[in-house]
């Protein structure tokens, strides 16, 4: 596992290997040991890498010795996980772009909880409607026992820190900047208290500072951990957008805060809406549909789904097939599909009626 992991870090050492294109070398090769020794030959299918890549590349594996530079990075930067590691979080595993070096401080015995993590993600300059609405579902999702997720940025993101904490409850910040750095400094007392209480993360090394490139790509991090991302006040260039973009991408749920559209910083949530996250029209509202979610250490044990008789309709049995014990909103049942809504909406009804089928809140729709 340690050879691993050094070849993790050594990769994440090599410029213009990013995670994606890492994530391809591992699944195309098995793990990045193998990728780090194949022929260049041999890595030229890979998409993200070119003439330009392969010699750096070249360059890269005859200047660096993995085992030493785990063990010189390791004096620096002495708590950090690979996706060797047995303690990376599953759900980054999941994505198309997991970090390759996952740098930590705080509780990690938190990843452990089996409830859905929720991510609570917004603009820095908030309104009083947008804090008391953060703060709110803060702390009734987290006295209900989800993990609560952010970045640790001025606004919504402290509102959602401190609501949770407030309660007793455990939250993640995701960074930025190292883990060591404390950005804004305005939240050092916030920082302490979420390393007490909860689990601070970065991708970046220890006294990394912040940069504005770095911000963006942190928000797929808090998006993958989530398996819910509720963005509550968002400008129409807010970043809190970029993490529900991922979120999207990631299969995840996205709900968002209505808002005045006088208000600026409420538009982006607007936006959302439009293009299909859910509504926030309370936090009961919110925690009947999160209840929904499965949790991970019972997924693989659900019953079977009950199984469909043999004569069953030719059409009834495409819809069914696209389903599973994970519940599916109706538009994506509809694309998955390929029929009109319409259609499959009179299909969904009749395998409900066969007790094949379960609709459940929010217009989603899962195996029985």
């Amino acid at each position: 596992m340690t050879e691993e992991r050094a070849y993790w870090l050594a990769w994440s050492r090599v410029p213009g290997i990013g995670p994606v294109t890492l994530k391809r070398l591992s699944d195309r090769f098995g793990d990045v040991r193998a990728a780090w020794e194949a022929p260049p030959a041999d890595l030229r299918g890979i998409d993200g890498i070119g003439p330009q890549s392969l010699e750096v590349i070249r360059q890269e594996r005859d200047r660096l010795d993995p085992d030493t530079l785990l063990v010189n990075y390791s004096r620096t930067n002495p708590q950090f996980w690979t996706p060797a590691d047995p303690g990376y979080p599953s759900l980054l595993l999941e994505t198309p772009s997991p970090p390759p070096v996952l740098h930590y401080r705080g509780r990690p015995e938190i990843l452990d909880d089996p409830k859905p993590f929720v991510a609570i993600v917004g603009t820095r300059y908030p309104t009083a409607y947008g804090r008391r609405w953060t703060r709110t579902m803060s702390t009734a999702l987290a006295a209900r026992g989800f993990t609560i997720v952010s970045g640790l940025a001025a606004g919504i993101d402290a509102e959602a820190h401190r609501g949770c904490l407030d309660v007793g409850g455990k939250t993640i910040s995701v960074l930025g900047t190292g883990v060591d750095v404390i950005y804004p400094a305005s939240n050092r007392a916030l920082y302490a208290d979420i390393e007490r209480q909860g689990l601070i993360l970065s991708e970046y090394p220890d006294g990394t500072q912040p940069e504005r490139g770095n911000f963006p790509a942190r928000n797929r991090i808090i998006a993958g951990l989530s398996r819910a991302v509720l963005v509550m006040e968002a400008p129409t260039k807010s970043g809190a957008l970029i993490t529900a973009r991922f979120a999207n991408e990631f299969g995840r749920d996205v709900f968002a805060l209505p808002g005045s559209l006088d208000n600026e910083q409420a538009v982006g949530c607007l936006g959302l809406v439009n293009r299909g996250a859910q509504l926030i029209l309370s936090e009961g509202h919110v925690l009947e549909l999160l209840g929904e979610m499965p949790q991970l250490d019972l997924v693989d044990m659900a019953p079977a789904p009950v199984a469909p008789p043999p004569d069953l309709d030719p059409q009834l049995a495409d819809v069914l097939a696209v389903l599973s014990a994970d519940s599916l909103p109706f538009d994506l049942v509809v694309q998955q599909v390929g029929t009109a809504a319409s259609d499959v909406s009179a299909a969904l009804l009749q395998l409900e009626l066969f007790g094949l089928v379960v609709q459940v809140p929010g217009m989603r729709y899962r195996r029985a």
